[in-house]
């Protein structure tokens, strides 16, 4: 029977894909293995990025220290010892996100082509890109649930600024700027000034590619990405899709790349996700997270109520606003 196991049963609603996208096993085709062995090598990285991120701890200590007594020299410079080396980190974490955004431009570009008719039949036949673009989908969410939950991130980088900054003003020769110079460094603080830097680097990427692909009718993208959400939604609802997960990790990897899309799609459709015409089922999507565990689904609830761009507006239906409050 392949990878795709048609339902038995049809869903009332007409855009509805019915189909199941294997995202434990689908393996590339020749016609797409070009592009999924360049996003490979990039996914390759993601998990050792999540661990380091997991695991980072900061320099809250020593900096406290340091700010505490700003006269004793050999606390300050155990506090720039132990900044400079996790600020290479920070530039590390903003440099993958960079890579991040090239390879969801490939992946855009070929399951957005004119080679299938429709976003249907593209998830359907090319199931190892549309995996792909989920793992993207679901690293993002995972890094901005992380770096939410740890303030050291954006207090290491604030004093290293400062640090930096009071250095030049006094002449003095500061080695942690090989590491990150003040042009870059600017880059990275608006980086992780932001709540959700890696969704932002994501919706921006995702709207560069539909500016910079003009000839692309823009419902290439934005029905690229409904449907990929539609798809999430229909596998999670349906016992006979959701008993055919190997793993219980995968019911969260479904959830994470669902809530992604949504987002992706809300930013780049021009009225959003949550408007009358948008192609995505908020209200069943929103039940398909409220049915879950509450403890495993908050972090994708807050990412709809505070990081799309459309939930506010006047059009949004009462109802989908009031089952995210």
């Amino acid at each position: 029977m392949g990878n795709l196991l048609k339902v038995l049963t049809c869903t009332d609603l007409e855009q509805e894909p019915n189909f199941f996208l294997d995202f434990e096993n689908a393996q590339p085709t020749d016609a797409e293995r070009e592009v999924w062995e360049q996003v490979d090598v990039v996914l390759k990285d993601a998990k050792g990025i999540l661990d380091e991120l997991q695991a980072y701890k900061g320099a809250g200590q020593e900096i406290r220290e340091a700010i505490q007594n700003p006269s004793d020299e050999a606390l300050q410079e155990q506090a720039w010892a132990c900044v400079v080396p996790l600020v290479g980190r920070l530039k590390k974490f903003y440099q993958f996100s960079q890579r991040l955004e090239a390879a969801l431009h490939s992946l855009l570009g070929a399951l957005t082509s004119e080679t299938y008719d429709d976003p249907t039949q593209h998830l359907e036949r090319e199931q190892a890109l549309a995996k792909q673009f989920a793992e993207i989908l679901h690293f993002t969410l995972r890094f901005d649930e992380l770096k939410m939950t740890n303030p050291a991130i954006q207090n290491d980088f604030s004093y290293y600024r400062r640090t930096l900054s009071r250095m030049r003003i006094n002449n003095v020769p500061a080695d942690g700027e090989n590491e990150v110079n003040n042009e870059l460094a600017n880059r990275i603080s608006l980086f992780y000034a932001d709540a959700t830097p890696m969704l932002k680097a994501l919706s921006d990427g995702t709207t560069k590619f539909v500016s910079e692909n003009k000839n692309l009718p823009i419902e290439n993208t934005t029905d690229c990405l409904s449907t990929m959400a539609s798809v999430c939604k229909v596998m999670l609802e349906t016992p006979e899709y959701r008993s055919r997960f190997a793993s219980e990790e995968t019911v969260s990897f479904c959830l994470r790349v669902m809530v992604g899309v949504i987002i992706l799609y809300d930013y780049v459709h021009p009225v959003g996700a949550f408007a009358k015409s948008s192609k995505i089922d908020m209200k069943g999507c929103i039940k398909v997270l409220k049915d879950q565990p509450p403890n495993s689904v908050e972090g994708l609830l807050n990412a709809l109520r505070y990081t799309t761009k459309h939930l506010n507006d006047e059009s949004t239906n009462k109802t989908i606003k009031s089952m995210l409050q």
